[in-house]
């Protein structure tokens, strides 16, 4: 029996949008445990009551959709930071699944549909399913804690340097684009002494300039601050208290950035 193509690419779109939600699952665990004395083992639990979790109460988005955004125990409301954590990893894997397997993509070879699950396929995703998780956790770790963790910008940046050799065509422009995007923002620091721009930004940005090349990566950093200015603005006047020298986790509009020109080819810049 032939399947339908289009019937296809829905069922195996939603398989991957169920994976990044499973994924996103285990990405709160790290964004919540991660630099405090809990480890990343062991049975979830109410933050409020540290009632031990059933696994019905552990389903990624549903649970927290079944349960009305409380605990069962105590009533205790349950932060959003869970399910926009979830939800946001199964649009970026079901995104990444689109990109990647569509005919004549990157990752299709040109060949046609029922050739997607191909080694090349594999690895190309699962190469990009990793950064975008890598970025998931330090735009929330960032938003929760206004840090970037360094630990987690090392492992993008070391691995968007690997990438080089396998996704960019390589060239000296390719393998200084993270030094030459990433300096106005260390020199920003430097001269400021962190009152402008964080380190934590610069080390992202080293990364981010490998992992997506020199016109993408200045494209995406010019819409971060086109983002950011609008969203800053907005609050100055919306928000009680917050005032032009109130500090602003820039993180997550550079991974905002890189989201739009990454699933939208989006050149800003021809270099």
């Amino acid at each position: 029996m032939i399947i339908n193509p289009y019937t296809l690419i829905f069922l195996l779109s939603f398989i991957f949008f169920v994976l990044g939600l499973i994924i996103g699952s285990f990405l709160n665990v790290v964004i919540c445990r991660m630099n405090t004395r809990r480890s990343l083992g062991g049975r979830s639990a109410c933050m409020s009551c540290q009632y031990k979790l059933c696994w019905y109460e552990l389903i990624p988005l549903f649970s927290f959709l079944i349960l009305r955004g409380r605990c069962r125990n105590c009533k205790t409301r349950i932060s959003l930071l869970y399910p926009i954590v979830e939800f946001t990893t199964g649009i970026i894997f079901f995104l990444l699944f689109l990109k990647f397997s569509a005919i004549g993509g990157p990752a299709s070879g040109g060949q046609d549909l029922y050739f997607w699950f191909n080694t090349r396929f594999l690895f190309i995703y699962a190469y990009y399913a990793v950064m975008f998780s890598i970025l998931i956790v330090i735009v929330f770790y960032d938003l929760k804690h206004k840090i970037i963790p360094n630990s987690f910008s090392l492992a993008f940046g070391i691995l968007a340097f690997l990438g080089l050799f396998f996704f960019h065509t390589l060239s000296v422009w390719e393998f200084l684009s993270g030094i030459l995007i990433a300096t106005p923002f260390y020199l920003f620091w430097l001269l400021s002494r962190g009152k402008w721009m964080g380190l934590g930004d610069a080390k992202l940005v080293l990364g981010l300039g490998w992992f997506l090349g020199l016109s993408l990566g200045f494209s995406a950093i010019v819409l971060a601050f086109w983002i950011g200015s609008v969203v800053g603005i907005s609050l100055v006047f919306l928000k009680k208290g917050y005032g032009m020298k109130s500090e602003i986790p820039f993180a997550p509009y550079l991974v905002l950035g890189t989201m739009l020109v990454f699933f939208l080819d989006l050149h800003l810049f021809i270099i």
